[in-house]
């Protein structure tokens, strides 16, 4: 199964769109959003194209394909617009082998972590900043950065997961990091 991970798309329709091309070229199985979906949140500009409703449309369109978590942003009032789940703290999904869990990382990070097993993975957004680094007992942090509001001159990028394999991309596809579910490559 391979998966595409985004974060922090902040109602940018411009950003939804490309996010939705990058899903269809990938010919994922499923989009594992990790939060802050329609609104941009106080400390961050409006993002280029933000158009929430637009939002709204694109991804209940895709509503079978996608699973999400609450990022910090996201509301009550956001779930009765979009037909999919978005209010769960956290999901696990095993890939790799290795236990992932997955969360927006506004409650749960490398500062304040979850329980978690060596080995195990901590996959979140919410800093705007792609990372892979491992920590403790053999664990990986993982971040796909941001889809609109890049942060520390991070490309607009995201994630996919496949074969034991994380890939790190820009919104058109270009590959800038790789790592394997038993570390760097």
């Amino acid at each position: 199964m391979k998966y595409m991970i985004a974060s922090d798309i902040h109602g940018s329709e411009y950003y939804c769109r490309k996010t939705a091309e990058a899903f269809e070229r990938e010919k994922a199985d499923r989009l594992i959003l990790l939060g802050d979906i329609l609104y941009h949140g106080p400390r961050n500009d409006l993002p280029e194209g933000y158009a929430p409703k637009a939002v709204i449309g694109i991804l209940n369109g895709m509503k079978d394909k996608i699973m999400c978590v609450r990022g910090n942003c996201d509301s009550e009032v956001d779930q009765m617009v979009l037909n999919f789940p978005i209010l769960a703290d956290y999901a696990l999904l095993l890939f790799g082998g290795r236990l992932v869990y997955i969360t927006h990382g506004h409650n749960f990070n490398l500062e304040k972590l979850p329980p978690l097993s060596g080995g195990d993975i901590l996959l979140h957004g919410h800093t705007h900043v792609p990372a892979w680094q491992e920590f403790g007992n053999g664990n990986l942090y993982l971040n796909p950065g941001s889809v609109s509001i890049p942060k520390e001159n991070s490309p607009h990028g995201y994630m996919t997961a496949e074969d034991g394999t994380f890939l790190w991309k820009t919104l058109d596809g270009e590959v800038y990091h790789e790592l394997s579910a038993e570390g760097n490559k």
